[in-house]
């Protein structure tokens, strides 16, 4: 059963991780997609250094830094460089619904890298979503996809990628653990990049550097604590499910916040990018309790002695004997 500390604790991470698409559209533009990645990861790895001793963060093991650098590269590196790029240019709502499929390419490298059983609801599930995926790229762009969609396509990608590596740490480390890996990694990594764009962190205003600290510190650093301390303690289904809603509540703030307002193609594309990415989720966990039906266990010859005798003796009061008489 899931608890009320555990679901809000989600919640509040799924408002975090939705708000931080327009906050991206804010810094952006002006600290310039290298400079926000570059703050944004040095806030969010002091702020987890921070709580290390809190939090008990051990040194990782020599074995996993090779995979501890793959998945920073990917899940911090490029889908922050990537997504900040294309933000510049795609609205914070459309890029969330993109962005919400990256589950399809886990999925991917999950069958590939790690034989995972792909079955039919699945396949099924992500022609679904890619559908929709397609539906919301060409809503603004028409027949031509433009550049700044395909880097948005690119930072689902390598979103996608970082999950199953993740996976793989995580089955040794904790939740919180992995995630300060990672971002002090995806720092380290980001950092030489920083002369790029230099000139525009110098001259960016305090509501970009306070959108890039809020972006640290919230969505990123508070978002992995929280998000470790919900999934440890909901069921997977119920964990899960939470994540699509982050598409529709980035698409709200965004029009709160931006005055964004969103397609009705980009908005029905988006409903069928999460059907789908429910089902290729959810699908084979709910088709196996379809096929699993609750089964009654046949009365032994001692239950149905003793039902005989209660039957035979209807004058005898019993307490709930219906429901004790097998």
């Amino acid at each position: 059963m899931t608890s009320k500390r555990a679901l809000a604790a989600g919640l509040v991470v799924v408002l975090l991780w939705a708000s931080a698409f327009p906050a991206i559209r804010v810094a952006a533009p002006e600290l310039g997609p290298v400079g926000l990645s570059a703050v944004r990861l040095i806030v969010a790895a002091v702020a987890l250094l921070a709580l290390a001793p809190t939090t008990r963060i051990r040194l990782p093991e020599r074995r996993d830094l090779a995979l501890i650098v793959g998945a920073a590269f990917f899940g911090m590196t490029a889908y922050q460089l990537l997504l900040n790029t294309g933000e510049l240019f795609v609205p914070a709502g459309t890029a969330s619904i993109i962005v919400a499929a990256a589950p399809l390419v886990s999925v991917g490298i999950a069958a590939l890298a790690f034989s995972e059983r792909v079955s039919r609801i699945r396949l099924i599930g992500s022609a679904v979503a890619i559908g929709g995926v397609c539906a919301v790229c060409l809503a603004r762009a028409g027949l031509s996809l433009t550049s700044a969609v395909w880097i948005i396509v690119a930072a689902m990608i390598v979103q996608g990628i970082y999950h199953p590596l993740s996976r793989v740490l995580l089955r040794r480390y904790s939740a919180t653990e992995v995630a300060t890996y990672a971002m002090i990694a995806g720092t380290v990594m980001t950092i030489p990049f920083v002369p790029i764009d230099w000139p525009q962190l110098v001259s960016a205003s305090s509501g970009a550097w306070l959108a890039a600290a809020y972006l640290g510190l919230l969505p990123s650093a508070l978002g992995f604590v929280l998000w470790g301390y919900a999934v440890a303690r909901m069921p997977v289904v119920a964990s899960t499910s939470l994540l699509y809603l982050v598409p529709a509540v980035a698409v709200m703030i965004s029009f709160v916040w931006l005055g964004e307002i969103p397609l009705p193609s980009e908005l029905i594309g988006g409903v069928v990018v999460i059907m789908g990415v429910a089902a290729v989720s959810q699908g084979d966990r709910i088709m196996t309790r379809i096929s699993r039906p609750g089964r009654r266990l046949p009365p032994t010859p001692h239950r149905g002695r003793t039902a005989s005798r209660r039957r035979s003796v209807p004058s005898l009061p019993r307490h709930g004997g219906d429901r004790s008489g097998g």
